[in-house]
């Protein structure tokens, strides 16, 4: 007897979908875009993103009481936890309080009121600014990926960077390693 599902048409409508293997940025060009961004908001939307790993949905959802000194506290996290935090480097944390404290805003207010896609157009623009296509999502992976190839443990990067609590979702945004990274990686290791 011959299988009903193994005939074109059906094969065609259920095809398996495509990795699509996302080309991971560069230090130096994510560093350029956000070095180039005038306005404060802009920028620190950016540094949020590329140096604390957060969602751009997470980032404009945010309220100034989620602040606090080196932390975030996102609302309604993805993961559906009750809370996350968020860790932010020493610049950035500063660079997000004096912002606050120039628009003087309030504990119910949000430091970053746009829309998503009003903050989508934004990073594509800085993207096209250096040459590059760029998605918000993009500046996340960045992130994790910055932190893997600079000797940070994995389960750090994804229990604290991105946040998740399985780390084979954290290996799908780890772009591929190169051969010369691989050998590098194995001289810092074993000594040359």
């Amino acid at each position: 007897m011959r299988n009903p599902c193994n005939t074109a048409l059906l094969r065609k409508s259920y095809r398996t979908p495509k990795q699509v293997s996302r080309k991971i940025l560069e230090r130096e060009t994510v560093d350029e875009m956000i070095y180039n961004t005038k306005g404060q908001r802009d920028r620190l939307i950016l540094e949020l993103q590329a140096r604390c790993g957060l969602r751009i949905g997470e980032l404009l959802k945010i309220k100034v009481s989620d602040v606090s000194d080196r932390t975030i506290t996102p609302r309604n996290p993805k993961s559906g936890k009750e809370s996350e935090l968020a860790y932010m480097p020493e610049n950035v944390s500063k660079k997000l309080t004096k912002y606050i404290k120039d628009k003087s805003l309030q504990a119910d207010e949000r430091p970053f009121p746009i829309c998503y896609s009003t903050a989508r157009t934004l990073v594509r623009r800085r993207g096209e600014k250096v040459n590059v296509r760029i998605s918000p999502h993009d500046l996340r992976r960045y992130s994790a990926t910055y932190a893997s190839r600079n000797g940070v443990p994995l389960e750090i990067v994804s229990k604290v960077i991105l946040r998740y609590q399985d780390l084979k979702t954290t290996q799908v945004y780890l772009g591929k390693i190169s051969d010369s990274e691989a050998i590098r990686w194995m001289d810092i290791l074993h000594g040359k």
